[in-house]
């Protein structure tokens, strides 16, 4: 299966391709420079691969939720590609991309990956492993303010991870949930490379949307907002 995968939606601008038993991929962590790294990426890996966009069979898009103008980026850029080339686009979770690098990495039982949506608050998602160490939710992706979270148990935290850059930004909400978890993981952004067997499994179930019924994972539908009180 040839696909591409593309992820924004957090400081780091990521691209992956994969083509028979290899992948080709850019990754890189910078905050605000989506718009410019984003295309030539894609360029290079394609070059590097041999392959065309009209040979791919889709284009995986790392849907957030994540930044707002991040993940904007890269709908608007997986739309143009999959429009002029014909491509449908499987959308995948971001958040399950970073549990799905900690599986890959580690013999972690449960991943627990937040990132930072401001406002004192993160994104937040559960996955247990499943086969092929494809995450698996154990809850619905939600925002989520200073306060425990409420599906965890602490006598069930034996191989339970947390993972993602929302965990180091809010110091407070590492505290208060600091017994669910056996250790935090390294893995802060999500990888494009492991948006790849999410959108291949995806693709395989009829879990793809023309290009343009593309919909973002915001969560927050109204950007400005205000978040729930902790503890509401």
């Amino acid at each position: 299966m040839k696909l591409l995968a593309i992820d924004t939606s957090s400081i780091a601008c990521s691209v992956a391709l994969h083509l028979g038993d290899g992948v080709f991929e850019r990754h890189e962590e910078l905050a605000r420079e989506h718009t410019r790294l984003l295309t030539p990426m894609i360029r290079d890996v394609l070059a590097e691969s041999g392959c065309t966009l009209s040979e791919l069979d889709a284009i995986v898009l790392g849907n957030g939720p994540g930044s707002f103008i991040g993940m904007r980026i890269a709908a608007s850029v997986a739309q143009g590609l999959a429009h002029g080339a014909g491509l449908p686009i499987v959308p995948v979770s971001s958040l399950a991309a970073i549990a799905a690098q900690v599986f890959a990495e580690t013999e972690a039982r449960q991943v627990v990956a937040a990132q930072d949506a401001h406002m004192n608050e993160v994104y937040l998602g559960g996955y247990r492993r499943g086969d092929a160490n494809i995450p698996e939710p154990m809850f619905d992706e939600r925002l989520h303010g200073h306060m425990p979270i409420a599906e965890l148990d602490a006598d069930d935290a034996g191989g339970r991870i947390a993972a993602g850059a929302g965990w180091q930004r809010y110091p407070e909400l590492t505290a208060l949930n600091e017994e669910y978890f056996e250790s935090h993981s390294a893995v802060l952004y999500p990888s494009a490379r492991f948006l790849l067997p999410l959108g291949a499994m995806s693709l395989q179930n009829g879990d793809y949307v023309e290009p343009q019924d593309v919909v973002p994972a915001y969560l927050r539908h109204k950007v400005a907002e205000k978040p729930a009180a902790a503890g509401s």
